[in-house]
């Protein structure tokens, strides 16, 4: 589903969590998230959308895809405590590939869109992404997500310097559509938030040794937001360059337009939730398991 979270696997987990404890999350520990997706679960309607329309919505859209990519962050799960990979051992690739099991998100997904995602809105979004330029968005926005290797990144850099360049009216459309998926402007606090779960779980379970409070941390945090802001926005842009520079401007023009629709907002502020709060469960399960592998240093 377009870029829900990825645009550079947000800014590399905010530049890998500030390279040793000082980025990644959202949602005031628990708070933030109960009160975002219980707003929604509020305002569902009482037929709620059923499983076999679920699973299909998943595929046509592309998000089953996007959440499958959540298990990209893992290896930035130790740089975030201040740790190498190496640290813990043969065993680091297993436990994180049994942590962000993709069966597993895609059906806590499923759960909660059962109880929140409006059929409506469900036909809606399954209805452009199946149209004949929605499939060829969702195949190379696939592709994108499961890319770990830089390369996007990189060529990217070289897209949208050449677009600036020239002035072109896609850095308009890019930006436009930038904002309609992240409509509730919650990205960075996803980061943040995420960030406190996982170094909280982490000291909690023995794996480092905290230095600094939870209202500590936030406040750090907070100091970093206006760079980690641009940092994701910029990253963001370069990465819309590169995944949709095979396609016309016309084409990326519709396509900002149909993701500026009213129900596809309320379809990506719901899909941003969902996959938000599965990879802040799935960091502080990660913690847990960690620390069965090797105990810390002090952070």
């Amino acid at each position: 589903m377009s870029h829900s979270p990825n645009p550079y696997r947000l800014a590399h987990l905010a530049q890998t969590a500030g390279r040793n404890g000082a980025a990644l999350a959202r949602r005031t520990y628990a708070l933030f998230f109960v009160l975002c997706l219980g707003a929604l679960l509020c305002a569902a309607p009482v037929q709620a959308a059923d499983r076999a329309k679920l699973e299909a919505f998943l595929e046509v859209t592309g998000f089953g895809v996007a959440l499958d990519s959540i298990a990209l962050s893992a290896s930035d799960a130790p740089a975030m405590l201040g740790l190498e990979k190496d640290a813990f051992g043969s065993s680091w690739t297993s436990t994180a590939q049994k942590v962000f099991d993709t069966e597993l998100m895609r059906e806590t997904a499923i759960e909660i869109l059962a109880a929140t995602l409006e059929d409506d809105l469900l036909a809606h979004a399954a209805g452009f992404y199946a149209s004949p330029l929605g499939l060829r968005l969702v195949e190379t926005e696939n592709a994108s997500h499961l890319d770990d290797s830089g390369t996007p990144y990189e060529e990217g850099q070289e897209i949208f310097a050449d677009l600036v360049q020239s002035g072109s009216e896609r850095i308009t459309y890019f930006k436009r559509m930038n904002a309609a998926i992240d409509s509730s402007d919650t990205s960075v606090r996803a980061v943040q938030e995420i960030q406190v779960r996982f170094l909280m779980a982490a000291a909690a379970a023995g794996v480092i040794e905290m230095t600094m409070d939870e209202p500590d941390l936030r406040a750090a945090l907070k100091a970093d937001e206006g760079q980690m802001r641009r940092d994701m926005q910029m990253n963001s842009l370069i990465n819309t360059a590169y995944v949709y520079r095979d396609f016309t401007d016309d084409e990326v023009l519709a396509y900002t337009e149909a993701l500026e629709d009213a129900r596809m907002k309320t379809v990506y502020d719901l899909m941003n939730a969902v996959q938000y709060e599965i990879m802040a469960q799935r960091f502080e399960v990660l913690a847990g398991e960690m620390a069965g592998l090797e105990a810390g240093q002090e952070l």
